[in-house]
């Protein structure tokens, strides 16, 4: 018996006349049989024979059920690839080869379609999964370093001018403008503006280096 390694066609062009138009039933039977008998000897003529007959159904089939030309023509390669490979799957005493292999052709472009189902619902699960990732917090170190600046900052303004606190405090602690904070503290905007810039630059260069670990202000 020959290995059964055969190349199936995947692009079937017509059916050969006469050999799908005949009558299913008994009138068919032994000629599946006789097909069968072939394929389970390992001839490819045999399997030539049958594609030539049924390649297009199967193609058809498949091409109705996935709706996809190139997927079409896998399920095809996948069904006369497991006639060839497992010619004793099918019995002819049961029904035709015609009928057998439809049915096979659908199983398997249902399959397809499930399995894309699947991989589209993964890809979905995969990029929520990517879009819930939160961003890494920061180190410990990052995180003691951020604590100092904080405390230093408190320090710093602690030691601001208590007309300067106010302003700064207004602007930036409250969400007012220095416009906005002058109206509040009854003085003129100048000042308000001229204040702000004087305690943001003294913060400023309070807050230009870091603390020395273990020191506080």
């Amino acid at each position: 018996m020959r290995p059964r390694e055969v190349v199936v066609p995947v692009e079937p062009s017509a059916e050969r006349p006469g050999t799908s138009d005949l009558p299913s039933g008994a009138g068919r039977k032994p000629v599946d049989a006789e097909l069968h008998r072939r394929l389970v000897y390992g001839e490819e003529a045999a399997l030539a024979e049958v594609y030539a007959a049924y390649g297009v159904l199967v193609h058809r089939v498949a091409r109705r059920v996935t709706r996809n030309h190139t997927a079409a023509e896998d399920v095809a390669q996948e069904v006369f690839a497991h006639l060839w490979s497992r010619p004793y799957a099918f019995d002819a005493r049961r029904g035709s080869l015609r009928g057998w292999l439809s049915m096979l052709a659908h199983r398997r472009a249902v399959d397809w379609v499930r399995g894309e189902e699947r991989h589209r619902k993964a890809a979905h699960a995969d990029e929520a999964s990517l879009r819930s990732v939160q961003a890494p917090g920061p180190s410990p170190d990052e995180a003691i370093l951020e604590q100092e600046r904080s405390l230093l900052l408190h320090s710093a303004l602690a030691r601001l001018p208590l007309p300067q606190q106010q302003v700064v405090h207004l602007a930036y602690f409250a969400g007012r403008t220095y416009r906005q904070a002058a109206v509040e503290l009854g003085i003129p905007e100048g000042t308000a503006k001229t204040r702000l810039r004087t305690a943001l630059r003294t913060l400023a260069e309070t807050l230009a280096e870091p603390p020395l670990r273990g020191e506080h202000p």
